[in-house]
């Protein structure tokens, strides 16, 4: 009997168990992973509500449908333009190599209108896979009189194969591009050989659709493993029209703006995959690119649609205006006409941005924080941490030098520049800025002393000369060094910044971290010499990567330079104290041997 009921009792409880799994299977095949709500990643448009309600339409009456409309599962309207004329009456949704989908994101029963989006997917070489996708996103009617947004124009051109291009949120249509994987796989393609055109404007609004503000943003996958080793930005930066002029965007046919940022160290990985280490920007004239015209086949649409369209100038493009990866570089270094040049180098190498090292500005040392008129005032740039020089009258024309007085790389010209040592890479930026936690606002945290140091010419002969410390954060500087004063020439090798390929890029930086490095060890062998004791510094002795051993060899040299300076100093040696200061701004450790 006591068997026969346990027996019942499992019958029982099993039954239950599968009816509340029946329950719960019913629930969840009731609610799709795409519905509107859903918490995770919306990778695809929402199906048709009832796949009975599509409606069709033959615009060149051929016999086949041209059109497709429906309601989204998720309560949006869409529209599909068959530009290839492949579309069936049996189809569910539109394909993604040559045809163009159109939202009704405010429902109004318009589309390619107010408040509407339009992705439209090229397949420029046949082969059945789009080669280019645009999006266009109209800003509300509200907005219609800004020159500059809300709205975008975006085009990626998938150049690499990989399939990959603008990302979007299809719950909301909303261009995501800063929604990434761990700490900085992007999901947009920034990775790669890649290339997009994009601006903040309403397409309506903009003169001429073949240019753009960021015309280009390109990134180069100079050794093919499907990182971007370096990037350019180039802009055209529009005038702004006013209420009552045909288009409140008018793009100038000039690039005016060029960064150039790289990752000197190609220390990028699939679980690291930004980690840029400088950048130089140009600004000015610059150079004029109406010439760059780069036409694709099967860009126009089918002619017959245009009645969708607000403004249906999209539709009838033949190609865009832009350098490509192989003229950006010539045009920036042999047509532009600069009237500054601007570096920044990440000297805390925590920036994991996917487009540069955001630029300190040449402002207060001592603000801090994002619009407040400090270094930082960029919200993307790095509260500290990064080294900032800045050439405001073009003297250098974007060349570099290595300077003997810290073994680190400088901007040729440069009146002046400044340091905000982050040490321990407090404040870590991460990819954040402008973006973090996808909206405005800067979620990393700012040192409340940060530690300064300003770099002077003061010939104006184009290289750093003086040096002035400020290391306990109180904005007074406790100690300053004047090469002039120390008998020292300022003069470097200058190094033609236009000449160089990335392979000298990497040479340059691996040059740099291994002097950086025997400098150090020369370094511990004058300081043994002397007597100081250096296992103090056996955490900076023992460099792992090329990184460590620029940042450790730097560090190092430091701390012996200022332990040899305090042992001349208890012993009132002034001339030993001379003497170590012109053999560590030298880097010749060798004159005090």
């Amino acid at each position: 009997m006591k068997n026969l009921s346990l027996t019942l009792f499992k019958s029982a409880c099993l039954t239950t168990l599968l009816f509340i799994s029946q329950i719960t299977l019913q629930a969840q095949n009731s609610v799709p992973y795409w519905y509107n709500g859903a918490k995770i990643n919306s990778y695809r448009l929402p199906p048709a509500n009832n796949v009975k309600e599509i409606q069709f339409e033959d615009l060149d009456k051929d016999g086949d449908p041209d059109v497709m409309r429906y309601t989204t599962s998720n309560g949006f309207p869409v529209l599909w333009i068959d530009d290839d004329d492949d579309m069936k009456k049996t189809d569910i949704e539109g394909d993604m190599d040559n045809d163009c989908l159109m939202a009704d994101v405010n429902k109004d029963g318009k589309y390619g209108s107010y408040s509407d989006v339009v992705v439209d997917w090229v397949d420029t070489n046949n082969d059945g896979k789009a080669d280019i996708q645009i999006f266009s996103e109209f800003s509300s009617e509200k907005d219609k009189d800004k020159p500059w947004g809300p709205g975008h124009f975006m085009v990626n051109m998938d150049l690499d194969k990989d399939n990959v291009m603008n990302y979007i949120d299809w719950n909301t249509f909303q261009v995501r591009c800063w929604l990434h994987d761990g700490k900085a796989d992007f999901y947009e393609d920034y990775s790669g050989q890649s290339l997009f055109l994009k601006v903040h404007s309403s397409p309506e609004k903009i003169n001429d659709l073949r240019m753009n503000w960021e015309n280009p943003f390109l990134f180069y996958d100079a050794d093919q493993d499907g990182l971007s080793e370096y990037a350019f930005r180039l802009l055209d930066q529009p005038e702004r029209g006013v209420p009552g002029d045909k288009y409140l965007t008018r793009y100038t046919g000039k690039i005016s703006y060029v960064t150039m940022s790289y990752d000197m160290d190609n220390d990028n990985s699939p679980a690291n995959p930004f980690d840029f280490d400088m950048t130089i920007n140009f600004r000015g004239e610059g150079f004029d690119y109406t010439d760059q015209m780069h036409r694709f086949n099967n860009l126009q649409g089918l002619a017959a649609a245009d009645q969708y369209f607000m403004d249906p100038r999209i539709r009838h493009l033949e190609g865009f205006i832009y350098p490509d990866h192989d003229a950006a570089a010539h045009m920036t270094f042999n047509k532009g006409k600069w009237n500054q040049v601007w570096f920044v180098y990440d000297e805390d190498d925590d920036c994991e941005r996917w487009e540069r090292v955001e630029l300190y500005e040449s402002l207060n040392m001592f603000a801090t924080g994002a619009r407040k008129g400090g270094l930082d005032n960029n919200p993307q740039a790095d509260a500290a941490g990064d080294r900032g020089e800045w050439d405001l009258d073009n003297s250098g024309r974007g060349n570099l030098y290595v300077g003997r007085f810290d073994g680190r790389i400088h901007l040729n010209g440069a009146e002046w520049g400044s340091w905000r040592i982050d040490q321990n890479a407090y404040s870590f930026q991460s990819w954040g800025g402008l973006y973090d936690g996808y909206g405005s606002g800067r979620t990393q945290a700012a040192p409340k002393e940060i530690l300064t140091v300003k770099y002077t010419d003061t010939d104006n002969n184009g290289f750093l000369d003086k040096f002035e410390y400020d290391l306990n954060g109180d904005t007074i500087f406790e100690h300053t060094v004047s090469l002039k004063e120390l008998g020292i020439d300022d003069k470097c090798e200058v190094i033609n910044t236009a000449g160089l390929k990335y392979k000298d890029m990497l040479a340059l930086e691996t040059r740099v971290a291994e002097n950086m490095w025997k400098n150090a060890q020369e370094a511990v062998a004058v300081a043994q010499k002397a007597g100081i004791n250096v296992s103090w510094y056996s955490l900076l002795m023992s460099p792992k990567s090329q990184r460590q051993k620029y940042n450790q060899g730097y560090w190092l040299q430091f701390y012996i330079y200022r332990d040899l300076l305090d042992q001349a100093a208890r012993a009132g040696d002034t001339k030993k104290q001379t003497a170590i200061a012109k053999a560590y701004f030298q880097g010749q450790w060798n004159l005090l041997k």
